[in-house]
């Protein structure tokens, strides 16, 4: 089963939907500006990875079944998956006493780790060890700050987070952001464009990797209906996608025809 609460506990009994999932887990607390209101996630994603946790608990139930013939219920709980979600901020919590707080788009372990404005719009930086962030102080024309002792490691860096920051932010601000990209992809600094979704689909990597579908449908005025594949891509098989999900009966008849002969089987 699959639900807000898991089947046992004060809540058991409650309906839960994934926004104030994810409120009550702790997600919305994390996100979004510091001065600004909790934000929810733009996808419902505590109704997706519980989907996924669910998936991985029945294969090992399966492979449980296989090993020691006895199957057993699967109970998912929205809840507990937000909760193991939070990673890294449990643990800040936990080993410090320090409840997190919303730090908009920055990362509360490593710094830079965040959004900066760029002359014709963002960029997402996202700097992951002090080799890296000597390289980008190169690419800066700022190698100073790379030596400089509130800086020279991301320990420092945390602490001294917001004078790093407002430095880094108007070097940012007059430089172009292709270029710039362009820069940090060859000298390996990561980095990357805030996509729209329109982007996202027309990225050379998106298309190489062929997420996106389109399946023939003859009901459709296009003849075709999109659609984005599984990430999953394996070495030695390769996915069979060639039909859209079925329409609202479609394959009516041919369920009967199994569950009738089904009965007569165990009759």
């Amino acid at each position: 089963s699959v639900s807000g609460f898991g089947q046992d506990g004060p809540y058991a009994k409650r309906a839960g939907y994934d926004a104030m999932i994810q409120a009550m887990g702790g997600l919305m607390s994390v996100t979004g500006e510091a001065a600004g209101q909790p934000q929810k996630v733009g996808v419902a994603i505590g109704d997706l990875c519980a989907g996924l946790y669910g998936t991985i608990a029945i294969q090992a139930a399966l492979l449980q079944r296989e090993r020691s013939g006895q199957g057993q219920q699967v109970d998912i709980a929205l809840l507990d998956t937000m909760v193991a979600m939070l990673a890294n901020q449990n643990l800040n919590y936990l080993v410090s006493g320090r409840v997190p707080g919303r730090l908009g788009n920055a990362h509360p372990n490593i710094v830079p780790y965040q959004v900066f404005a760029v002359r014709d719009g963002h960029i997402m930086l996202a700097v992951g060890n002090d080799a890296q962030f000597s390289v980008l102080c190169g690419l800066l024309d700022q190698p100073e700050l790379a030596a400089d002792a509130r800086y020279a490691t991301n320990a420092a860096r945390v602490r001294h987070r917001d004078a790093l920051i407002a430095e880094l932010e108007s070097l940012f601000a007059t430089r172009e952001r292709a270029v710039l990209l362009g820069e940090l992809e060859r000298h390996g600094v990561p980095a990357g464009p805030i996509n729209s979704i329109a982007d996202v689909f027309d990225d050379p990597q998106v298309r190489h990797r062929g997420i996106r579908l389109d399946l023939p449908m003859a009901t459709s005025e296009s003849g075709r209906v999109p659609g984005v594949r599984t990430p999953i891509v394996f070495s030695d098989a390769d996915l069979c996608l060639q039909r859209p999900a079925p329409r609202l009966g479609e394959h009516m008849a041919e369920i009967e025809a199994e569950l009738a002969a089904a009965e007569r089987d165990a009759g």
